[in-house]
């Protein structure tokens, strides 16, 4: 059976905040894709998200905020995270490349964040999550 050019290989999701856009409420917010990304924001059911990172390009500010990252399930991407650890540069998420660490999402899932505690002031990061 012939295989479909791009079905097997690494898909991408990449999610955007940037408080000037977003603002920084207490809550759940559905990332936006970010500019020029034709992949989107979306992660179909079934798939196994392996790896990926947050790219800080202005770091997040807040009072005693913290931000939590999600796909599948509450903080499965990035555990609530106060403003020390989101800084500028790369950093790391749960799914590290292993099966241990691996998401398998059970319905079409966005990349959310969870903002808790306070509001945020200030901040602009993506979320790149690799999956299959």
């Amino acid at each position: 059976m012939p295989v479909m050019e791009g079905t097997r290989g690494l898909k991408v999701a990449v999610g955007e905040y940037d408080f000037a856009v977003d603002g920084g409420t207490v809550g759940t917010k559905v990332l936006r894709s970010a500019p020029g990304d034709s992949n989107g924001n979306e992660i179909p059911a079934g798939s196994v998200i392996l790896g990926g990172y947050i790219e800080v390009d202005t770091a997040v500010l807040s009072a005693t905020g913290t931000v939590a990252v999600q796909a599948q399930a509450a903080a499965d991407v990035l555990a609530a995270t106060g403003q020390a650890g989101l800084t500028v540069g790369r950093k790391d998420v749960i799914p590290v490349w292993t099966g241990s660490t691996s998401l398998k999402t059970t319905a079409v899932r966005n990349i959310t964040i969870v903002v808790a505690t306070a509001a945020l002031t200030a901040g602009k990061f993506r979320v790149v999550l690799f999956y299959r």
